[in-house]
């Protein structure tokens, strides 16, 4: 049994805020006492199924918390989607169909188990009880907040001050996130910073209704490889828990320098004081960013691939990245040479993103075939095979008949 210091240590791990410390211990101590497991919430609206690191982020604290021998409840509010959570919002968000939250909660439930023990993983959703709430039952939920409360939400109080419609059935919303709270007896529940007052809700509530309140755990954004923009599929500064190994391996190696320790902290298991050695050792000079870069993205590759591929990813990049050598599993394509087009061959293998981004490149001198740099895309002898690299990271095997 691991002691009660190590527990809130690891629970502590890069958290941005818990409602509060002391609570938290309470809680760990009772339960030990009682034999019992704390009960984990994490609330989910099935509305965006498709998952990167960033999202990662409070599932990873979930699986540290299920690893330390908690229960873990994901709540899938296909209930609430169909208000839609507001958090964030200048205008009410489009509710979602039955069907599309429905459809969409069976994607994050194959996408949660990836990080998940699914075995140890109890899936609930909020319409199990919100949608047995009568008339009655409602009116009494909405007087246990008042309307001054609820405009001290950010977005609520943004859109009031600039006259911005704000529908009434929004503030009920918090009131059912809170409510799920209530009807599972959450111990601890997670979410992101931007979910502040929704999760101080599930706290009142509990109150509210004879119970011990919840302790609230708010884990922060995570940037995504450009170190500015938090991490997100439209900007490209991703990296996708269903990429391929040696990808994901490649774009972790992306991360900057200054977010090293954050991703260590957010997105693996490792435990605090090796992370803690890390940085200090960073920042003694004690090692090179590169070599504890290229362990992060060992470790993440793991966690999603397994160990051999994690290897493979670690090892076709030293040879390629490293030593400029060309990948053994390089992706390899058949071309005609009588209407043969490279401009066009690479764009549809998504190598370039336009034939003129391509043309700029050549012009750059960032455009090898068999290991000669070109400087016309005409002016290429089309017979047998070739090599083509773009920039340092990318290649095709073009085999011409």
């Amino acid at each position: 049994m691991i002691n009660l210091d190590d527990q809130v240590k690891i629970i502590l791990k890069g958290v941005d805020d818990i409602i509060d410390e002391k609570d938290l211990r309470e809680k760990l101590v009772n339960a030990d006492k009682e034999g019992r497991q704390l009960v984990i919430k994490l609330g989910l609206d099935p509305s965006a199924p498709d998952i990167h690191l960033g999202h990662t982020v409070v599932l990873r604290k979930m699986k540290q918390l299920q690893d330390l021998g908690h229960k873990v409840v994901i709540i899938i509010g296909d209930f609430t989607g169909k208000i839609g959570d507001p958090t964030g919002k200048s205008s009410a968000r489009k509710a979602l169909t039955t069907e599309q939250v429905l459809e969409n909660a069976k994607t994050y439930q194959e996408q949660i188990f990836k990080v998940l023990d699914k075995e140890k993983t109890e899936v609930r959703f909020n319409s199990e009880w919100l949608a047995k709430l009568n008339f009655e039952d409602v009116v009494k939920l909405a007087a246990t907040i008042t309307v001054a409360r609820m405009l001290e939400r950010e977005d609520f109080k943004k859109r009031y001050e600039s006259h911005t419609p704000i529908s009434v059935h929004e503030f009920f919303y918090p009131l059912m996130q809170g409510y799920d709270s209530v009807a599972i007896k959450a111990d601890i529940e997670l979410g992101g910073t931007d979910q502040r007052f929704n999760l101080l809700m599930g706290r009142a509530l509990q109150k509210e209704f004879g119970q011990e309140s919840q302790v609230v755990i708010m884990m922060p954004l995570l940037e995504g490889l450009d170190g500015v923009n938090k991490m997100s599929k439209s900007l490209g500064n991703y990296i996708g828990v269903d990429e391929e190994a040696g990808v994901m391996y490649q774009k972790s190696m992306e991360i900057p320098d200054e977010l090293i320790i954050k991703y260590y902290n957010l997105v693996t298991d490792i435990h605090p004081d090796v992370v803690n050695k890390i940085e200090k050792d960073l920042k003694e000079d004690k090692v090179n960013p590169r070599d504890i870069k290229m362990g992060l993205a060992k470790e993440i590759v793991r966690l999603y691939h397994g160990d051999e591929k994690a290897n493979f990813a670690e090892e076709r990049f030293k040879s390629v990245f490293q030593k400029g050598q060309i990948p053994v599993d390089i992706l390899t394509v058949e071309a005609s040479a009588t209407d043969f087009d490279l401009a066009q061959i690479v764009v549809d293998n998504k190598l370039a993103p336009s034939k003129s981004e391509l043309r700029r490149l050549v012009k750059q001198g960032g455009v090898k075939v068999n290991n000669e740099k070109i400087d016309d895309l005409q002016a290429i002898n089309v017979e047998g095979e070739l090599v083509v690299q773009i920039g340092k990271k990318k290649f095709i095997k073009i085999i011409v008949k």
